[in-house]
This record gives structure tokens, sequence and C-alpha cells, in this order.
């Protein structure tokens, strides 16, 4: 599989990741044997980027990565976590006395002295304007904590914001076919500042993958349920903010649009890897066979013309209107 440059950090990573918050909490259950299984899965099919955060599972994410890494001196693998998620959301809790700590627990968990890149996990918006914050980012490089450090965003806006920032090495956004606004200016923003671009939900919580009916049925303790208006969190993260009925009609029309021999989430994978500017995109998995086919996608010939138009033509008639406004 191809590897990128990671932003300005100098970092390669996958074209296709990992996203481990499957591993951690919030999808149903997944216990820790089929938790090292995915792993092992997506690195033996190429996979040399896992991204995390010290709230999946509390922390249980990053404990499983940091068994897999151990019992597998032989690979290289670029790991991200995030923090700020287990603080009050208020921007004063975004300090360094509290960056130490939470990354101090986060070292603990994965067992390194210094992590690979640590990001801000959607803070509010006002912290990405504090200057305050990104000089303590700044301190955690200087500290050896850290090698380097980016953010992850809901909204176009905050993106942009955190871009203009010279330490910040990466964004990490929704971007799938249900989500193209960051194609208008973030990416364009990214490529032209040497900055990653980290894609996640890039199924959509798996409507993109075909799936789904709408008699679909999750589990009580999965976020499909309980976060389908934003309930516990930014309703962007659940199916991309996209009205579950109308997400299963259009995913539906995605699903034609696969060439022969590709899934629909291959297709969707194939479409963000293809995105000028993007560095990795970051699916989960619960079985070592859904890994294993995520990373598949990051082989794909390039999409042709005729798919790429079909897909964006979807896109403008029949979920644009639904999300464009909000993210």
């Amino acid at each position: 599989m191809d590897e990128r440059v990671f932003g300005r950090s100098g970092q390669q990573a996958s074209v296709v990741g990992l996203g481990t918050w499957q591993l951690g909490a919030d999808w149903g259950d997944v216990d820790d044997k089929e938790a090292l299984a995915v792993l092992e899965a997506a690195a033996e099919a190429g996979v040399t980027f896992f991204d995390t955060a010290d709230v999946y599972g509390d922390g249980r994410s990053e404990e499983a990565i940091a068994a897999f890494v151990r019992s597998r001196p032989d690979l290289h693998v670029l790991v991200a976590t995030k923090m700020g998620r287990r603080a009050d959301q208020i921007p004063e809790n975004y300090i360094l006395d509290n960056f130490r700590a939470w990354n101090d627990r986060s070292r603990r968990n994965l067992g390194v002295d210094r992590i690979d890149l640590v990001q801000l996990h959607c803070p509010p918006t006002p912290v990405y304007s504090s200057d305050e914050v990104f000089d303590a980012l700044d301190a955690l490089v200087e500290e050896e904590r850290i090698a380097a450090y980016g953010v992850s965003v809901e909204t176009c806006d905050e993106a942009l914001t955190a871009i203009a920032r010279p330490g910040v090495a990466s964004v990490q956004i929704i971007l799938n076919p249900f989500r193209m606004k960051p194609l208008q200016r973030v990416l364009p923003a990214a490529r032209e500042a040497g900055v990653g671009i980290i894609a996640r939900v890039p199924l959509a919580s798996g409507l993109l993958s075909g799936r789904y009916t709408k008699d679909t049925v999750f589990a009580a303790n999965d976020h499909r349920t309980f976060n389908r208006h934003g309930e516990a969190f930014d309703q962007g993260e659940t199916f991309s903010g996209v009205d579950y009925a109308t997400g299963v009609e259009a995913a539906a029309e995605f699903s034609a649009l696969a060439p022969e021999g590709v899934t629909p989430a291959q297709l969707a994978l194939a479409w963000i890897v293809q995105q000028p500017g993007v560095t990795t995109v970051i699916p989960g998995a619960r079985s070592p066979e859904q890994a294993r086919a995520n990373a598949a996608a990051g082989t794909l010939p390039p999409l042709s013309t005729e798919t790429l138009s079909a897909i964006s033509d979807l896109y403008e008639r029949r979920i644009k209107e639904q999300v464009a406004g909000r993210w």
C-alpha cells in the first residue's frame, strides 16, 4: 500500500489507516481477542497508521494498540491519539497542566515515552484561536512528550483556523461521499500549508457500506442508536449528520455505482484516497475481514471520471442540503 508524508511532521502513513473507536466503545461490544485480531489483520494488509483517543473505552483502545505493538516489534506503525474530551468542554480546561496530565495517561496506556501524534479532540471552537493553547502544544513537543500535534475538528471553519497555525501537523475532519464540503477550501488550504489531512467517518457510520436498511436495529450502546440527533456529542459524528432514512436510500444509489469486484465500502474509501490533499483515511473495523477489505481499497486503481461524476451528482441531489450548511 502507498504511504504519504504526514504533513509538516515528515512522518509517513499508509493511505488507508485504521480508526480504533470501535475497539474501545460506542459501537457495541468487541472483546480484547477480537480487538487484537483486527489490529493484526490491518497491519498484515499494509496499514501503518492507527488512530485512537484517550476516551475510546476510557483508554481501552490505547491499551489494545499498546499490547499489539509490544507483540509485533518487527512492525513500524505510526500511532496517533487524541486528548481533551475527558474534561468539561470549556476553553478554560485547555491549558498546559491538563495537557501534561492527559498526555501522561495516554503515554502510560500506549506504553511509550513519546507519542507520534497527539490531536486535540474536537475542542470548543474558541480553542482553535487561542495562542496559549498552541504554545502549550509546542511545549509538549519541546519536552519530547510528543513528536507532533494536530487537531480533530467538526467544521470546515475550525479546520481553516487550525491550518493557519504554523505548528499544526495534521487536521482530522469528516470527509466522505456524503460530506464533501472540505473539498472546497480545507483540502486546498492544507495542501498549500503542508498540513496532513486525516479523513474520518469515511463510511458515514456504515451507511456507505450499503448493508443497512430502514429496519436495521443497532445495539443500545451503539452511538448509531443513542446519538442520531446529537444527544451525546456532535450529530455529525453519527451517519455524517445525515437523516438515517435519507441516508439509507442514498446509500442504495451509491452502492449501485461500485465497479465490478469493488464493494460499496471500498468505493467510498477509494473516493476519499483519490481526493488531492488527503494523507490517510481511517475506517474502523470490528472484524479482521473488515480490516482486510478496507485496506484493500488503498490498492485500487483510480476511479473513472464517470464514477466520480455520478458520486458528485448523488451528493448534490440527496445529501448536500442536509449537511453543507452545518459543518
